[in-house]
């Protein structure tokens, strides 16, 4: 089972390049016999990093009930902004619109003066309208912001140099485990190329099925917080 999503990520090489890349992703649940078949088709462990996701909304979920995710990781933060007209490419029909029809794209902001700027922006609040403070996290109190999932996760990287994939095995640390192969492509490059490399990663890998796989975000909520879950499944965020 898998699932295909792309996310639309700033470039994080140079602050000053505004040049944006396209992350197309496809989940899946993987197994023991997963790493048998990385091996078989060649794919290079690249190596294993472990890292904690603490995610961030209003009491009245203003963020995720308008699928914008604000995260920090490893001591970063970034702000993942849906742009829901991909998702709308599958009611244009045809085969080339298949692969796209469990997409979603995101454009991820990790500049934090502009994070500060877009969470200001949507949750309306006069008290945020002076520059939040950029030394400390008291922005997060100003803004009513309060932390509402934290978990580790264990990754294993893999890439797959004839097709120019990575593939990334998650373990997270409430139980849950969900494979995902991407790709990175240019904003504005050949979207469709991707999708074919990853789909014929997935034939090697021997994924089947149509169905969406649940991301570890999905997954945590709907055993933590299941109020918050049925909003967001409600409103047809999840």
């Amino acid at each position: 089972m898998f699932q295909l999503c792309a996310i639309l990520t700033a470039a994080p090489k140079n602050d000053k390049d505004d040049q944006m890349s396209v992350e197309v992703e496809r989940k899946f649940v993987f197994s023991a016999d997963t790493l048998k078949k990385l091996d078989e088709i060649g794919a290079v462990c690249v190596g294993q990093q472990q890292f904690q996701d603490q995610y961030f909304d209003t009491p009245q979920f203003n963020l995720t009930l308008r699928d914008m995710w604000l995260r920090k990781r490893k001591g970063c933060w970034e702000l993942k902004c849906s742009m829901a007209e991909l998702s709308r490419a599958k009611e244009t029909g045809g085969e080339q619109f298949k692969a796209a029809a469990l997409c979603t794209r995101y454009k991820e902001i990790t500049n934090l003066p502009e994070i500060q700027l877009r969470v200001q922006e949507v949750i309306k609040d006069r008290d945020t309208e002076t520059s939040p403070l950029l030394q400390d996290e008291s922005w997060l109190s100003t803004m009513n912001l309060v932390c509402f999932a934290d978990f580790t996760t264990v990754r294993r990287s893999f890439t797959l140099e004839e097709e120019g994939v990575q593939i990334d095995l998650d373990q997270a640390d409430f139980g849950y485990q969900v494979g995902e192969v991407e790709v990175v492509v240019p904003q504005g490059g050949d979207m469709q190329s991707a999708l074919e490399r990853i789909d014929r990663t997935a034939q090697k890998l021997g994924l089947t099925g149509d169905k969406r796989v649940e991301g570890k975000m999905h997954v945590y909520l709907k055993r933590n917080h299941p109020e918050h879950y049925a909003k967001l499944l409600s409103e047809r965020i999840l």
